[in-house]
Order: structure tokens, then sequence, then C-alpha cells
């Protein structure tokens, strides 16, 4: 995989702006914008079973042709099946200042049960200073900050030097099969020269202090497996312990919760823990340059590796997700089934990880599968070119804030398209407290002003990419 370390010693020795903060550009109007589409799509259902992604692609479509769009240059795409909708929205330059630039987003949200959270999880909820919401983190402010911005440049009158392309995909959450499609069917409608992702990267608040900014430059891969063990079953009045599948899988799941992969670090995660160090103090900082080290410090690792933010920059991860067993109270189990969902570092062999689980089970009794099959993407470049805007942005808007590089944990629609040689880069612009990232949980929710900060940082960057 080629090393963007380059161009990230470059990036290390930028100067931080230090200029006062920049004034809330937003109107009562753009703000009002903003929330109304953020509630208009939080409010629509779009978990992938109920196909509701064409639903909420078209309302999108809708607002940006009513707002002046050409309709030509907003089309719905339904795709790669009935079940899933795309946006893909054109803003139209001169076209003097190279290609186009991707800014994307995903429709689709993970399931949420109402008697999990403690709110409709599909109500649009204004409380104490947030906004709660399935998908509100993850990703429809990221939608709702496009859309919304898309039109507010309009009304500016701006024009931009190159296009603008907008693209909202129906299913990131699930296969990632519709940022496939457009790039495999529609590579036309979304040819650019680099993308800007709302759904990595962003702000990282401690204590509701902003301690840092990240951009996304590259991401671990995505990788499930089942573990599954089988008896012939029987009554539950003549148990066989040795046999009962649930029996043989209960120390598999005390061995995985116990196990740490090795340290390994990449340029990306060498770059966040070197500059990162430079700007935390005590015995942060001391572990983040303990893990540089060549071993690296054990009581370092260690200290870090409590932190599921940090641990997640160390080493991949596997973590159980879901469990089934049986099929009647009275009768002994024929099957059960353990879904251990991986995160593997960039450069790290699938086949390795799937080693170590087999290895961790201990047992030739119970079968190992994927069911997802894992897609690694190299990492985008960090030139002065793409970093210098964003450094200067973040020094006029959060003065003091440093810009890190990051590898994101999650996987997200940007590793198809740096597989079809278009960078992708993580600037969500969102700030969450670190320890208390609710996407894909219970209560899911976003900041407001941390929201509004959002739409009016995309707005200024996409001025500065574009104009």
């Amino acid at each position: 995989m080629k090393s963007p370390a380059p161009l990230l010693s470059v990036l290390l020795g930028v100067a931080l702006p230090l200029c006062g903060a920049a004034q809330d550009g937003m109107s009562a109007a753009d703000r009002a914008l903003a929330h109304d589409i953020f509630r208009e799509l939080v409010e629509i259902n779009t978990t992938d079973s109920l196909g509701n992604t064409p639903r909420a692609a078209r309302a999108m479509a809708q607002r940006l042709v009513t707002a002046g769009f050409p309709a030509a240059d907003v089309r719905v795409l339904i795709g790669p099946d009935p079940q899933h909708g795309n946006l893909v929205a054109r803003y139209r330059g001169t076209g003097t200042a190279g290609k186009p630039i991707i800014v994307f987003a995903h429709l689709d949200v993970v399931p949420a049960r109402r008697a999990d959270w403690s709110v409709d999880p599909f109500t649009f909820l204004e409380k104490d200073g947030y906004f709660y919401g399935r998908g509100t983190t993850d990703n429809k402010a990221g939608d709702a900050t496009l859309v919304a911005d898309f039109i507010r440049l309009r009304r500016a009158g701006f024009r931009p030097r190159r296009d603008l392309i907008l693209v909202l995909t129906g299913d990131e959450e699930t296969a990632g099969s519709c940022m496939t499609w457009l790039v495999t069917k529609h590579r036309e409608l979304i040819d650019a020269e680099f993308a800007l992702n709302t759904d990595a990267g962003g702000g990282v608040l401690r204590d509701g202090r902003k301690v840092a900014f990240a951009v996304q430059a590259s991401e671990k891969v995505y990788a499930t497996y089942i573990l599954e063990a089988t008896d012939k079953g029987g009554h539950s009045s003549l148990p066989r312990p040795a046999d009962n599948p649930l029996y043989r899988l209960a120390p598999v799941l005390e061995r995985l919760a116990q196990y740490q992969f090795p340290v390994k670090l990449n340029e990306v995660s060498r770059a966040f823990f070197e500059r990162s160090a430079t700007v935390e103090s005590g015995s942060l900082a001391e572990d983040m340059r303990g893990v540089l080290k060549d071993p690296p410090d054990s009581a370092a690792v260690a200290h870090l590796g409590t932190v599921p933010y940090y641990n997640s920059k160390l080493r991949t991860t596997c973590t159980a997700t879901m469990m089934a067993a049986g099929h009647a109270e009275n009768a002994l189990p024929q099957s059960a089934r353990l879904t251990v969902n991986c995160r593997i570092l960039p450069g790290e062999p699938a086949s390795e990880v799937e080693a170590t689980l087999r290895r961790l089970a201990g047992d030739d009794r119970i079968a190992i599968r994927a069911i997802y099959t894992p897609i690694p993407s190299p990492p985008s470049p960090l030139t002065p070119a793409i970093m210098d805007p964003i450094e200067r942005l973040v020094g006029e808007q959060f003065p003091n804030v440093p810009v890190v590089p990051v590898m994101e944990a999650g996987a997200t629609d940007g590793l198809f398209l740096r597989n079809a040689g278009i960078p992708a880069y993580g600037v969500s612009a969102v700030f969450e407290e670190q320890n208390d990232v609710r996407a894909h949980g219970r209560d899911e929710r976003v900041g407001v002003q941390s929201f509004y900060d959002a739409v009016e940082f995309w707005y200024r960057m996409m001025r500065a990419f574009a104009g």
C-alpha cells in the first residue's frame, strides 16, 4: 500500500492560524433552512429493511429543484435494486479550475428500537442543547448540511470555478452497493478530482472543550465472521453439556473479550499520535509519545488501550455483536451462532485475522466463515492543496484547534471512491464528545450548536475549494 509519509511530514510542519474566531455567518433564515431539512430527514425512517431511501432522495431532490437547480442536474437514481435510492446533484461552475469535487453523505441509518431509547428514535427532538433522533450524527447531519449549503450557495449567487457534485447514497450502513453501483454504472455523473466526506473525521470534544479537528485520510477494513457450533440436539430433560453448542461457544466469548491484537502503527496513525502529543499535556501526552517508540512502551499501550477512541487507532479490533441459539425452550440447541465484527488495519491481511479467530475458537467443531468480504482501500494523500484550505478554515472558525490526520475506525463509502481512483477525505466538522459517541447506539444525538457550526464550516469549505 502506498504511503503518504512524505506529505504527512509537510502537514505536520504547517503552523496553525492564530486569528480570532470568525463571526457566525448563518442568518436566522439559514438556520431555519438547515433545521427543517434535518428534521425532515430524521423523520423519514431509512432503516435498510424499509426501503425508504428513494423517498428521502426524492425529498432532497425536490428541495434543490424548488431552490432553482435545474431538474436535469438533480438526479434521483434508483439502484442497484428498487429498494435503494441515491441522489446526485450538480452545482455547475465555470469549468476554469479543474475537475469537479464530490461532496457526499449517506441517507440510510442502522435500526433503532423504540423500547431501547428514552425518546422516539424517528421523531426529531431538540432537548437540553441537543438534537435527538436516529441518524442525527450518522449521517443525516451530513445530508442536511450538504443540501442546505447547496441552497445557501445558490441563494448567495455563488458561481464556482469548477462543478460541485452532491452525492447521497442509500446503503452505506449495509453493503455499500450504492456507491459501487454509481462508480461502475454512472461514473460520468460522479467523476471528480477528489471527494469530501461528511461521514468521517470531525471535531473532538473533551468535557466540552474543542481539542482536535480530525481529517480522515484512511480507514480500517470492515469484516464480519460467523462462528457456529452444531449438534443433533434432543430433549432438554436429558442434557449433554459436552455437546451443547452454547457451552462450546461460551469460552470463545471469554477469550475474544480478553484478546487484544498487537499494536501496529501506519503512517496516518503515527502522524495522529505525533500531532496529538504536541497539543496534549501530562500523562496523556507522555503515553502518546510512548506508543511511538520502537518497540512501543507497554505501559503507554495499556493506558491508551483502555480508551476506545485511542485503542481503535492502535490495532485491529474484533468484537462479538450478535448471538443466536436454539429453537425451543425445552429442547437442546442444535446450533449456536456468534457474530464477530472486525475492523482491520489497512495493510493487515484479513486471512491473518481469520486465523486468529480460529485460534481463539480452539475447537475444530466450531465452523468459521466470513459473511462480508473485506475490501481494503489505499490512503488518500494529504497534499498541501487539500490540507492548507482546511487548516486555514479551521483556524478562522475554531481558533487554536489543531488539525490532525486520522485513520477512521469505521468503514465509509469513501473506500469505494478511493478504489476507483478518487481520493476521499473525511471532514465531518461536527464536534462530539470523545467518550460519548452515540452513532449506532441508543439516544443518538448531536449538539445543536455543533450541527450549525458544521453547516457553516462546509459552506465556507465548498466556497474555498470550488471558488
